[in-house]
């Protein structure tokens, strides 16, 4: 690591921590040629995931855009943005994880979709519509009929 002050490459770590998010590690460091403190980051160099859209184009993950889609069908119901974070989270590690470098954004909706069934039902369905492209009522009553045969099937016996 070469000194901001004096430019030598030679430096001794002096601390090491994880930062708060644990996504990367915080080292206090010591050039060995002027004596000047200087703090470096290490972090892990993630690959890059590709998207495949449904026309063939391709581009790169992007969990903002996981995140606006999450946001738009939770407007106005009672999911906080640290539920919304925490599904977004998990869809990236899942598509890291599921993938090759490359997932097709109809797997991305799928797991977007999955995460949402579990926190609210209209999340879902609102989500549903635009992912699905619904196109008139019998499509939404179709997903609707779906959801509610699901809900019997998972509820608790009486």
């Amino acid at each position: 690591m070469r000194c901001q002050y004096c430019n030598c490459t030679e430096s001794k770590v002096i601390d090491s921590r994880p930062t708060e998010d644990g996504n990367s590690i915080r080292r206090r460091r010591e050039c060995v040629n002027c004596g000047r403190r200087f703090t470096t980051y290490e972090k892990i160099e993630m690959l890059p995931l590709m998207v495949v859209k449904r026309d063939g184009r391709r581009e790169a993950f992007d969990v903002q855009k996981v995140k606006s889609g999450m946001l738009n069908a939770c407007e106005k119901l009672p999911v906080s943005l640290k539920q919304i974070d925490q599904m977004a989270e998990r869809v990236e590690q899942q598509a890291y994880s599921s993938s090759d470098g490359e997932i097709p954004s109809q797997r991305i909706g799928d797991m977007v979709m999955e995460e949402l069934k579990k926190l609210n039902d209209v999340a879902y369905v609102r989500f549903a519509a635009v992912y699905r492209k619904f196109t008139d009522i019998s499509d939404f009553m179709e997903e609707l009929q779906k959801l509610v045969a699901e809900n019997k099937h998972n509820a608790p016996e009486a």
